[in-house]
């Protein structure tokens, strides 16, 4: 049981894994939040800077050709606020507990008792000759 425990542990702990996590959450869990984000807090600063609380509305026409950059804008806002949510709430986290584990900081795992006893034959073994 102890070996599949810590089968599943190295699992969850590699890379793939955790690259996975992140995008899932950056799509689904993070998308919600950072959107109420930027609808309820970013929007209200950019109108207070431009007078508008949505920049949809900014383009520019080029022979009869409208280039709207300003729902451009608006995607840039939401894109560069989820990658820091993401960024701070669990790439960062991530980094810090493998650096941690590299330290040693953790407490190192307990050998299981039939290693133990066999090291201790072992040992006595060594100890007749």
């Amino acid at each position: 049981m102890n070996d599949l425990l810590n089968e599943f542990k190295t699992f969850l702990l590699r890379g793939n894994v955790i690259d996975l996590a992140v995008a899932v959450v950056l799509g689904a869990a993070f998308g919600g939040v950072v959107t109420s984000f930027v609808t309820n807090i970013i929007t209200p600063l950019i109108a207070m800077i431009f007078g508008e609380p949505d920049l949809s509305y900014l383009d520019f026409t080029i022979n009869d050709a409208v280039f709207s950059y300003g729902v451009f804008l608006n995607s840039l806002i939401s894109f560069i606020s989820i990658a820091a949510a993401v960024f701070f709430f669990v790439v960062k986290p991530v980094n810090m507990l493998t650096e941690r584990r590299k330290k040693g900081e953790e407490p190192p795992e307990e050998t299981p008792e039939d290693i133990q006893l066999l090291r201790e034959i072992r040992d006595a073994l060594r100890a007749r000759q």
